[in-house]
């Protein structure tokens, strides 16, 4: 679920990890997993065997269930504790783990298809975004397609903003203070983890985006739009809907 840096120093570099990756780990069902790599295998039309690209992978849910069904998958994150959390997690399947930004990604055109699932969308600034989606196209075999999902679009986001969230995950009190800068469309969000008397504290922001802005900046990357949903299970997106996901090819 992390992103990555190109020179300048990003939240996310020492987000992720700790406690706060212990709640990640139980925050979503097994079935929720499942539903979204159904979703995967009819929405990419995926081959079996298919090489598959996983951007970011976070501890590897998708991952792992994709290759559990036999494609070839290399899964790509910057934090390293998530990644030797997936590696650890996937024993028994042959998963290509790389600690990397995610726009440092493979240049030869050899995956069949690609994905960035988990709400890691938004992570990176404008020009940051332009550069990830450049590299994903690189990456993909001419006509891959790509999917992805993005919680923080301003149709989602902005029609039930809370500045004061929580929730318990597990043995895990989760808190968040928001703040949306309107000057650069940006959701600030001081987080509390608490478990016990274990207290974490960590500021995330999300760049957020109109559905118009997500689908220009997928066709400035060199892809056409297939389908615009409201979720995996194959809703048509409208506004409130808590999620944009978008299938997309590689032009």
């Amino acid at each position: 679920m992390s992103a990555g840096p190109t020179g300048e120093k990003g939240w996310y570099e020492d987000f992720f990890s700790g406690l706060v990756l212990d709640m990640w780990a139980v925050a979503v069902p097994p079935e929720q997993t499942r539903l979204e790599v159904d979703f995967l295998e009819r929405s990419l039309a995926l081959r079996p065997g298919a090489g598959v690209l996983d951007v970011p992978c976070g501890m590897g849910r998708h991952a792992i269930a994709m290759a559990s069904r036999g494609y070839r998958m290399t899964a790509v994150d910057l934090s390293r504790e998530m990644i030797e959390r997936a590696r650890a997690a996937s024993a028994g399947v042959d998963i290509a783990w790389k600690c990397a930004d995610m726009r440092d990604l493979p240049r030869n055109t050899e995956f069949d298809a690609a994905y960035c699932l988990g709400n890691s969308f938004g992570y990176l600034d404008p020009d940051g975004t332009r550069a990830f989606l450049r590299a994903m196209n690189g990456a993909l075999k001419p006509g891959a397609p790509f999917a992805m999902d993005y919680g923080m679009a301003a149709e989602c986001v902005l029609t039930h903003f809370r500045e004061r969230e929580w929730a318990q995950v597990g043995d895990i009190m989760f808190l968040e203070e928001n703040k949306y800068d309107v000057r650069e469309s940006r959701i600030e969000t001081t987080y509390t983890f608490i478990r016990g008397e274990e207290r974490v504290i960590r500021t995330g922001l999300h760049w957020v985006h109109t559905v118009r802005e997500v689908l220009a900046f997928l066709a400035e990357a060199g892809f056409r739009t297939r389908e615009v949903l409201g979720s995996a299970d194959g809703t048509p997106f409208a506004v409130g809907k808590g999620c944009l996901v978008v299938v997309a090819e590689k032009t």
